[in-house]
């Protein structure tokens, strides 16, 4: 499935990246900065649901699709740990999702079971879920199998889905696993059976989180999900065909080498939202080592860390590439310590052409935000934030204005939501509720006025 640049960035704007202008956060950034309100009412308050399973505004409606241990077309059961996901259009006015699976290890319990896995001890690995026009479930299957705890991932402009292991385990005495771990995948949005799955080695092994691709340049920056992670960027041989082979390297802040991004309340240095900062970039010789020791490398090379790298997006704004990528736990502490990692949550923005990053936002309080993760621009301007924080958990949407509001709270228990993309007629939002393991899809006035 080949993409067109226009209909990447539609997808992109309604899957892991955003078509639109970065207006949301640009305006929740000037509400802040002129100690405007930063909360509204959005669609309106949320009505519980007599079913006890999502609270949305009046007018919006769900269905649920492909729950864990339903019987698939393939004749397996749909694994648990959904996780991240995308949407592609697909024919005859069909959705194609392709969605992760967080899972581990061992021989019971949930687990993707395809044909050809990659390691068969591990239970992770995607399922690809095709959805008719009237959101009902035409089929659904493994597409990848033998992978450990593919959290999140990202759309490619060429029509597939990069599936990451957020986990480095390697084969020991007493894991039975066969083969090293920390790779992305790449998973067609075309196949219709479990694809050969290979590790796209030269992106690196480590806690991988989630990718996004610059169409421009066929660059596909990365984040890790790791207490000290690294931000990085992966240029390919040849645009396009990852699997051929190329160069990964770490963001570095030039004059502040190794620099904390967290803004611990203990850290010497706190970075201002808005202020640039010149970057530059740092070879990894080792993308492929026996241990854990990516991130150290890049550390040793002046790379700069932030505190839970996690949800990622890029956007073209006017016909300039702009990446934007979250830090789960980057900020002051806000349980009333001085220490880093328990902060509400960070935005940062890395704009390639002139090469500088900025903390975009920052949360000053758990209403406020509270660990964002997967993230989404929907096609109607509104970004919309995946919440993985402890307590009720909700979609948090924040308008082009820079307001904040809830657009739907995970009614049924305290699991986190992720996975979130708009379908390609931009009528319907497909998200996941991690555990149990459940595919939603939401409609309604998507185009109402929000407060």
């Amino acid at each position: 499935m080949q993409l067109s640049r226009r209909k990447f960035f539609t997808l992109a704007g309604a899957s892991a990246a955003g078509t639109v202008l970065s207006s949301p956060l640009e305006g929740l950034l000037a509400r802040k900065a002129n100690g405007q309100p930063v909360f509204g009412g959005g669609y309106g308050p949320l009505v519980p649901d007599a079913k006890g399973l999502l609270d949305l505004p009046a007018g919006f409606q769900y269905v649920t699709l492909s729950s864990t241990g339903e019987l698939m077309n393939d004749g397996t059961l749909v694994p648990g740990a959904h996780d991240g996901m995308a949407a592609f259009p697909g024919p005859r006015n069909t959705v194609i999702l392709v969605r992760n699976h967080e899972l581990s290890t061992g021989l019971t319990g949930s687990r993707t079971q395809g044909s050809k896995p990659y390691d068969p001890i591990a239970k992770g690995g995607t399922t690809t879920l095709v959805v008719g026009a009237n959101r009902q479930l035409i089929k659904h299957f493994v597409s990848l199998s033998g992978t450990i705890r593919n959290c999140a991932g990202g759309l490619t402009p060429w029509g597939s889905w990069i599936s990451c292991e957020e986990n480095v385990s390697v084969p020991d005495a007493t894991n039975g696993l066969l083969k090293r771990h920390g790779y992305n995948f790449e998973v067609p949005a075309s196949a219709t059976s479990p694809v050969d799955p290979v590790p796209l080695i030269a992106m690196g092994r480590f806690n991988h989180e989630a990718v996004a691709v610059d169409p421009k340049t066929g660059i596909v920056y990365q984040t890790e999900d790791s207490s000290r992670s690294l931000f990085y960027r992966f240029i390919p041989k040849v645009k396009g065909k990852l699997q051929e082979g190329g160069v990964l390297q770490a963001l570095r802040i030039i004059g502040r080498p190794g620099v904390d991004t967290s803004n611990a309340t203990s850290n010497t240095f706190k970075f201002s939202a808005g202020e640039k900062f010149a970057v530059d970039w740092v070879t990894i010789e080792e993308p492929d080592p026996a241990g854990d020791t990516v991130r150290e490398e890049g550390r040793r090379k002046g790379a700069a860390q932030f505190v839970r790298g996690e949800g990622i997006w890029y956007t073209d704004k006017n016909g300039k590439s702009e990446l934007y990528f979250v830090s789960t736990s980057g900020g002051p502490d806000l349980s009333g310590g001085t220490g880093r990692g328990s902060g509400g949550g960070q935005v940062w923005r890395y704009i390639p052409a002139d090469e500088t990053v900025e903390l975009f936002v920052e949360s000053t309080s758990r209403e406020e935000l509270d660990a964002p993760d997967n993230i989404v621009v929907s096609p109607y301007g509104d970004l919309i934030l995946c919440e993985d924080g402890g307590g009720d958990n909700y979609l948090r949407g924040v308008t082009p204005q820079g307001k904040l509001y809830n657009f739907a709270r995970n009614a049924l228990n305290d699991s986190e939501f992720c996975g979130a993309c708009f379908s390609p007629d931009a009528k319907t939002l497909f998200v996941n509720i991690q555990s149990p393991g459940i595919t939603l899809a939401i409609w309604g006035p998507w185009t109402s006025k929000r407060g």
